[in-house]
């Protein structure tokens, strides 16, 4: 068991070497897993080192070594239909391209008539043809090809297939670009850009890895400063960093084996990075910030780690379970991306929350007083967190002598931030609203749209026979016929060029929408063709099913599935809250307070965004137009990650001031107290997580601006104005009804006695008030 070396005083209850402290063997059999768990690593250290860094690197290893094919999404609704047939053919559905060639120069000859668009869309032709790496190359001179020109005249399109295998594509598709870059070159007065399946979809995953590869690069930087001008020392900061890597690392290989069974993608992996490196730092910084402010006030390493493990453990494994079963909400959804994202964000916050535990009490087992070392000059005052905040504990008292003042103000400050959040509309964001039009291929998607609408992401319809048959047949032929008679006549949701291929038994057939490809026009071309145009013809074939799918049917089936399931993943994170914290605190009152906090600040910050983005303040500033709406799955991710994040600050502060309650402060002191001797933590924790959430903005992509103001809003506000006021103003109103729990539940906690340097183990009595 932990040795209890001597305090300041001396400790006349020791017994003999390597044993515990006399008064303190009643209690070894009471204690927690935490605090024996904690209590292994610092009597092991270094098989408790070595041990960390082992699980590490074999998690790293299992990735390499597991062979076999990793999972694929599956998208919702009718799209994941259409995607299920697709993958059950033999063949690949081919990756359409299309090139728009326009005149440089407005008011120019219609291509059929300028020469020099003439002999670019000729070249273009024989260029694409002779590479050997396309097929099916269509021009808007040949005959048949009046669809592949603009209404105005002014603007043709040359579309063609990349040839090939699913190995083939990718060096196919780089000849047809060179190829094309070729032509473009030769013929400078005509603009040739290029637009479709896979360009546009390079541009996405081009524009993800960029980011997050400038977003990893600056925050790791900005958080070693922060880091350093909280600890002062190379050493202290150090160690945060150590085990928010390592874990980050140990997930990483972990995602690579669970990849096999559920999908991850670039964006998940970006994700979890963040998330570990937020909570690994904040789990950290509880842990180590502990332990310096109670070796500060005499207690030898062994002492403070035991403390240590016993109350700042304690929080950070309740807030990692926290976390971790409010992300689990996410899985309600049912859909793949969330799935990934859960499985990640569950793994590295259940990784930095065993570190945290584990492998941190080691290490500062080991370094002792060395923690300090590597002292910075101008930073190298001892900053051990011992002393309380001067400005928070003048703001507590403050907000404790006036209660109703302070927390009615703060209130109504955050209900106003909130109001423009009922004005919120969801809108996914296509890749011309997502990416800046810097990005060629966003430029040349949105010309082409202009000129042949829906060209460049059409909808595809995917046409198979229920008996398992070939379906392409003369009845299928006619109703195509039809369909193409019918798109002439859609008022404009629909649009030439209709294409079709086939792809082994299937038939897959192309139909550009009005739209930008994610808006209500869009939406309502998709419900045009599913409901009208599709029931009409194909759907008088029997035994023919079809189902749609395409940018537009994903976009529109993601987010009627995400709408439906919303409210149950609501009421599962507010229920699991609520019980997690009854548990926790034994209270009634901490987890209501607890939760209307949250959903305030919550509100707070959805309202925010909505003002910026849907509305269009501050665009220039933050260098993005104005969206018009916000996109679908933000609010519903923001809600779980805030939700859970947001328990780190509740539960350390709360257990900082139910610490001192039940030493036998009273309320409005204790209230003040914890929130003092808490703010330090805190606010160094809110930084690093508001700094790199701030660096979101800072991204090409309107959806990771989104998410870095909502984030960064919400992690200020929580610190600040919950944290500071509301908190403390609650709690005072509620006095020493705080902690109660009525009687049907109610079993006696345990009560933490501060006598001389320990904090003594007793009995609690049921009674409102402790006793003194």
């Amino acid at each position: 068991m932990l040795r209890t070396g001597k305090s300041a005083g001396g400790d006349p209850g020791a017994g003999p070497p390597g044993s515990p402290p006399l008064g303190d063997r009643d209690r070894e059999t009471k204690r927690t897993v935490i605090e024996r768990a904690a209590g292994w690593s610092v009597r092991h250290p270094v098989l408790a080192i070595v041990g960390w860094f082992t699980l590490v690197a074999v998690a790293v290893l299992a990735s390499a070594l597991l062979p076999g094919e990793q999972a694929r999404s599956t998208d919702p609704g009718e799209s994941g239909r259409a995607q299920r047939v697709l993958r059950q053919q033999q063949g690949l559905v081919p990756v359409r391209e299309s090139v728009l060639i326009q005149a440089r120069q407005s008011g120019g000859q219609r291509v059929s008539d300028d020469p020099a668009l003439r002999a670019a869309v000729k070249d273009l032709v024989t260029s694409l043809r002779r590479t050997g790496a396309v097929t099916d190359v269509r021009s808007p001179l040949e005959p048949d090809g009046q669809s592949l020109v603009s209404a105005d005249g002014h603007s043709g399109l040359v579309t063609f297939h990349v040839a090939g295998t699913v190995d083939e594509v990718r060096p196919n598709y780089d000849a047809a670009v060179r190829a094309v870059d070729a032509v473009a070159g030769r013929h400078p007065q005509a603009r040739l850009a290029q637009a479709g399946d896979r360009s546009l979809a390079v541009a996405v995953d081009q524009g993800i890895k960029d980011d997050f590869k400038r977003a990893e690069f600056i925050s790791l930087p900005l958080t070693v400063v922060i880091l350093l001008v909280v600890f002062g020392s190379l050493v202290a900061a150090g160690i945060p960093l150590l085990l928010a890597l390592s874990t980050v690392a140990g997930t990483f290989g972990l995602l690579q084996v669970v990849a096999h069974w559920v999908p991850i993608n670039s964006a998940t992996s970006s994700m979890v990075l963040l998330i570990g490196v937020a909570v690994g730092i904040d789990y950290s910084l509880f842990y180590l910030r502990r332990a310096r402010e109670e070796r500060a006030t005499g207690r030898d390493i062994v002492e403070a780690l035991r403390i240590t493990a016993r109350t700042s453990g304690h929080a950070v494994v309740i807030s990692g379970l926290t976390v971790m079963l409010c992300l689990a909400g996410l899985l309600f959804t049912g859909l793949d991306n969330f799935r990934g994202l859960t499985v990640g964000a569950v793994l590295v916050v259940g990784l930095a929350m065993t570190g945290s535990v584990t492998v941190l009490p080691a290490l500062l087992a080991v370094l002792g007083h060395r923690v300090d070392s590597g002292r910075i000059p101008w930073l190298s005052r001892r900053r051990t967190a011992a002393a309380d905040s001067l400005l928070w504990s003048a703001v507590a008292h403050a907000v404790v002598r006036r209660p109703l003042l302070w927390g009615g103000t703060a209130t109504l400050a955050l209900v106003m931030m909130a109001l423009p959040a009922f004005g919120m509309r969801l809108q996914d964001a296509a890749v011309t609203d997502s990416l800046p039009r810097s990005v060629p291929t966003v430029d040349a998607a949105i010309r082409m749209q202009q000129a042949f609408p829906g060209a460049a992401s059409p909808a595809r319809v995917v046409i198979w026979n229920s008996n398992g048959e070939d379906a392409d047949n003369p009845a299928v032929q006619t109703a195509i016929d039809n369909l193409r008679s019918r798109v002439l006549t859609s008022g404009g949701m629909l649009a030439e060029p209709v294409a079709v291929v086939k792809v082994d038994r299937v038939l897959v057939m192309r139909i550009p929408m009005a739209g930008s490809g994610t808006d209500a026009t869009s939406n309502q071309a998709l419900q045009t063709l599913r409901d009208d145009v599709l029931p009409a013809t194909l759907g008088e074939i029997d035994d023919i099913d079809y189902a749609v799918t395409g940018r537009t049917a994903i976009a529109y089936d993601f987010a009627t599935t995400l709408n439906s399931r919303t409210p149950t993943v609501f009421a599962f994170v507010l229920a699991l809250a609520f019980v997690l914290l009854v548990v926790a605190f034994r209270s009634l009152a901490v987890p209501f307070v607890s939760v209307a906090l949250n959903l305030l600040s919550i509100g707070a910050a959805y309202g925010v965004l909505t003002w910026v983005f849907q509305d269009g303040h501050l665009a220039s500033v933050l260098g993005f137009t104005p969206y018009g709406g916000v996109v679908g799955w933000l609010p519903l991710f923001m809600f779980v990650i805030l939700f859970g994040l947001s328990m780190d600050y509740h539960i350390f502060i709360l257990s900082r001031i139910r610490e001192r309650w039940t030493a036998g402060a009273n309320p409005r002191d204790a209230i003040i107290g914890g929130i003092a001797s808490s703010a330090g933590v805190v606010t160094s924790a809110a930084v690093i997580m508001t700094a790199v959430f701030t660096i979101f903005i800072t991204l090409s992509a309107i959806e990771y601006k989104m998410l870095g103001v909502g984030m960064a809003v919400a992690v200020i506000i929580d610190a600040t104005i919950v944290r500071g006021v509301l908190l403390p103003a609650a709690m005072a109103l509620l006095g020493a009804r705080t902690w109660t729990l009525p009687r049907w539940p109610h079993r006696p906690p345990g009560r933490l006695q501060r006598t001389g340097a320990d904090y003594r183990h007793t009995p609690q009595p049921t009674a409102l008030e402790p006793t003194r």
